[in-house]
């Protein structure tokens, strides 16, 4: 055998069946896999590098000490032993105030200080007023200047070159900071930034004995030291992480621990794209699978005179193997450049979200694109086709003889197994990875089992002497064939099961974000409110017109012992079970438990003493469990009581949370303030009206902070809709494939029935309760297994709440029948109306 000549054959058959459109089902299928897969795979690959090239400049290094003091001395010096640049900053809130002449307004303030030399990573955005461009710097104020964020101008009234109070000190504004690139995520972040050099903390006088301050020990390498610098600055990391285990008050942050921004919402929307690559991946492969065996079909009698005129079987696999492999090389590369196309529409859409700046994707997406078109096709698309080198030459005068039959369970099994080996890889995430895939293997085997009993009890259910003609002929069609019946509805099943299991958690995963930031949630948070003015607050909130707001007590707790047995730092490894013992809780009291927790273990019950909920992240951290009873230190006062419940609280919405709450009205001598949540009215001034009327309390406007987080969900709910299109279009061609795979067979059916005198308004019918019926079964199949595996995605992967709809399976089997229809009367339009002798001379050919 010459490989010229069957190279001649395999391009020949591959421009014949191009021309005659039998390998366009094959060719679209597989170009839609691999442009979701590849799609999601650039925009990861791409976001990971940006993140990794940005973790530096959020952490404002590529090491920082995080110090409740100025950080010791051996820090710095062994920084510069090793060649690496340092810088201090302190941040801490405080009031800054506008002179009187102006106004006299005062609002709260993140303020930090600043040496030479900051920032070490990135650079600082300046803006010096309206229609100004930034100005991008490595600098700090000048003696005697502040910068500030914008929002500080208007909630103070003031404008550039205006004085800005703080403390004993006053200070000119000379610039607005636009970007800040270490500026974290921590609540007084939220607050406006207060920028000023180091040299003029002091004479604020701002800093005392007791002042609460964070301290940050910027070390970086220089650029110059090149792999080096990374070098000693991993070295620098480890020395570091050793030290601070016996400082107190001292922890480091690195670029595995740092603070990567709206980090849960991204998290859940790679997943769910990854989601939607991996259904689209399967639904192509189901579809793959049918159009090949319907290309298997159409071709078995051109296979038979192939072998009549004395073609070898391994040169006719070998021709089917070149032009299939052509077909997916050239596919694969087609949904490559489709899917490097879309994921710029991606970052398009999560502009603000991701740096529009990504680096460039590496190489490894499309190599993995191309690798899983190719997996797809031959694992699916040639076993097939393969058995048709088997087909004897004494078909061409017995029909009956070289059917083709399904691939073996070997064949079946090594497909099916690197296929699902490469999902597995596609999926990033383990959990999502085994239950998408497997859940799909176990709805297969499942729809096929039922379909078949579904077939078996069908000519007992339809009485055939009362029922109509239609509807007995339909049944004697599904039931006559059996293997070609379960096929079907499974491959149809398998179909909806995508599109129902998408539509179900996109409603529920956009519903859980929405629910995080609704239009009415909070956008101040009031702290510090005093016992004998909680009264008033309140009436002067209601004067204002708010209506709704949060209203908590508020105790400053310390953790000292748990079941009887003292608590220190010491006891803990991990370094954020020491942080929450080094420290004191926010705590609070309610005998009605908030309406935006969960309990997830133990239960709640109002007015009960000596009993407190846990929130179930600090209690896991902290090694606590139902029953364990806790001792805080409450203002030199011991309060022990025994843990009740677990409750679950989204720290990404925007409600006041805690991390304990005890179930009752309030705690007996113990000093206590109030928090209040609310959403300010229209009222211009409100804000300073109620300081000027409240001047202890603090302030915190989280409304740009709100329209940021709201603008976030917008932008990832637009991306994860526009790749649900994919799959969309991948469900409907596993319909089309489906319907489509037995349009020979009903045709040569037909036209023997019309050849013995049936109408084709009688076969139309027959026709559409047969789709009909096969569709509303698949659909209902579908419906039901979707919420079981999207209640396993929601609670293990995505981790939102998840309503059952019971109503889903009656509205997927309306669906399913009502989708099988219209592509089976698109796909089989001219079958009932083809002529009968046209069809029964193809049939003798």
């Amino acid at each position: 055998m010459q490989a010229s000549s069957v190279w001649t054959l395999g391009l020949r058959n591959l421009w014949r069946d191009l021309r005659a459109g039998e390998l366009r089902l094959i060719i679209v299928a597989v170009l839609l896999a691999v442009a979701a897969l590849t799609s999601v795979g650039f925009f990861a690959d791409r976001l990971q590098g940006g993140l990794q090239r940005d973790a530096r400049q959020l952490l404002g290094g590529d090491v920082v000490v995080v110090s409740d003091n100025p950080a010791p001395a051996i820090f710095t010096e062994h920084a510069h032993a090793q060649k690496l640049q340092t810088l201090a900053t302190a941040s801490f809130p405080t009031m800054a105030r506008a002179d009187q002449a102006q106004g006299g307004a005062s609002r709260l303030v993140a303020l930090k200080s600043v040496a030479v030399g900051y920032p070490l990573r990135g650079v600082l955005h300046l803006n010096q007023g309206p229609g100004q461009p930034d100005l991008e710097v490595r600098a700090t104020p000048e003696s005697g200047y502040v910068w500030v964020d914008a929002p500080l101008l208007e909630a103070l009234g003031l404008k550039l070159g205006d004085r800005l109070l703080l403390g004993d000190a006053s200070f000119h504004i000379s610039h607005i900071i636009a970007i800040e690139p270490d500026r974290g995520a921590g609540f007084m972040s939220f607050a406006p930034r207060v920028m000023i050099n180091s040299d003029d903390l002091a004479a604020t006088r701002l800093v005392q004995p007791a002042s609460r301050i964070t301290y940050r020990l910027a070390v970086a390498s220089v650029a110059e030291m090149g792999r080096a610098g990374e070098q000693a600055a991993k070295a620098y990391l480890s020395w570091a992480q050793e030290q601070a285990k016996s400082l107190h008050g001292v922890r480091i942050e690195s670029l595995e621990s740092g603070r990567p921004e709206m980090r849960q919402t991204l998290d859940r929307a790679e997943k769910f794209l990854s989601l939607v690559a991996l259904l689209s991946a399967l639904l192509s492969a189901v579809a793959v699978a049918l159009a090949a065996r319907a290309f298997a079909n159409s071709h078995l009698d051109a296979s038979a005179m192939l072998r009549v005129l004395g073609q070898s079987q391994r040169r006719i696999a070998m021709s089917y193997v070149v032009e299939f492999a052509c077909i997916g090389l050239a596919a694969s590369v087609a949904g490559v450049l489709l899917g490097w196309g879309v994921h710029h529409v991606f970052v398009w859409l999560l502009a603000g979200l991701v740096d529009a700046a990504l680096p460039a994707a590496s190489i490894w997406p499309a190599v993995f694109g191309v690798g899983m078109g190719m997996t797809l096709l031959l694992a699916f698309g040639l076993p097939p086709v393969l058995q048709l080198a088997q087909v004897p030459p004494l078909r061409v005068m017995r029909r009956d003889l070289g059917t083709i039959r399904p691939a073996s369970w070997l064949v079946l099994g090594v497909g099916v197994a690197g296929f699902a080996a490469l999902l597995m890889a596609a999926s990033r995430d383990v959990k999502l990875g085994l239950i998408a895939v497997g859940g799909f293997a176990v709805a297969v085997l499942l729809f096929a089992g039922l379909a078949w009993l579904a077939v078996k009890l069908l000519r007992r259910v339809v009485n055939e002497a009362t029922a109509p003609r239609w509807l007995v002929m339909a049944t004697r069609q599904v039931s006559a064939k059996p293997v070609y019946a379960v096929v079907q509805v499974s491959s149809l099943a398998v179909g909806l099961l995508a599109l129902v299991l998408l539509v179900l958690l996109r409603t529920d995963l956009i519903a859980s974000w929405r629910k995080a930031t609704p239009a009415n949630a909070p956008d101040r948070f009031v702290i510090n409110v005093q016992p004998d003015q909680a009264q008033d607050f309140q009436a002067a909130l209601k004067k204002a017109g708010v209506q709704s707001y949060d209203w908590f007590p508020m105790i400053r707790g310390r953790l000292i012992a748990i079941n009887g047995k003292d608590v220190t730092p010491d006891d803990y490894a991990e370094d954020r079970a020491k942080r929450l013992v080094d420290r004191e809780f926010n705590i609070s009291t309610s005998e009605t438990m908030p309406e935006h927790n969960q309990i997830v273990g133990g239960h709640w019950t109002a007015g009960e003493e000596g009993a407190i909920s846990m929130e179930e992240g600090i209690a896991k951290t902290l090694g606590l469990k139902l029953g364990d009873r806790v001792r805080f230190d409450v203002g030199g006062q011991e309060s022990e009581a025994r843990i009740t419940s677990l409750r679950k609280v989204d720290w990404s919405s925007m409600r006041a949370n805690f991390f304990v709450i005890y179930p009752v009205k309030h705690l007996e001598n113990v000093a206590v303030t109030y928090l209040a949540a609310y959403r300010a009215p229209g009222t211009a001034g409100f804000d300073n009206a109620l300081v000027n009327q409240f001047p202890n309390i603090t302030n915190v406007d989280l409304s740009s902070t709100l329209a940021q987080v709201q603008r976030v969900m917008d932008q990832v709910i637009r991306a994860v809709e526009f790749l649900f299109g994919f799959t969309l279009v991948a469900g409907l061609v596993v319909l089309f494939a489906s319907v489509t795979g037995t349009r020979e067979e009903r045709a040569r059916e037909y036209a023997i029935m019309r050849a013995v005198g049936a109408r084709s308004g009688l076969l139309q019918q027959v026709q559409s309760a047969e789709l009909a019926g096969v569709g509303l079964m698949a659909g209902f199949l579908a419906s039901c297994v979707a919420l079981a595996v999207g209640w396993a995605l929601a609670r293990w992967v995505f981790d939102f709440e998840w309503s059952v709809l019971w109503w889903a399976p009656l509205v997927g089997a309306l669906a399913g029948a009502a989708l099988a229809w219209l592509a089976g009367w698109w796909a089989l339009r001219e079958v009932v109306r083809r002529p009968v002798m046209q069809t029964l001379r193809q049939a003798q050919e």
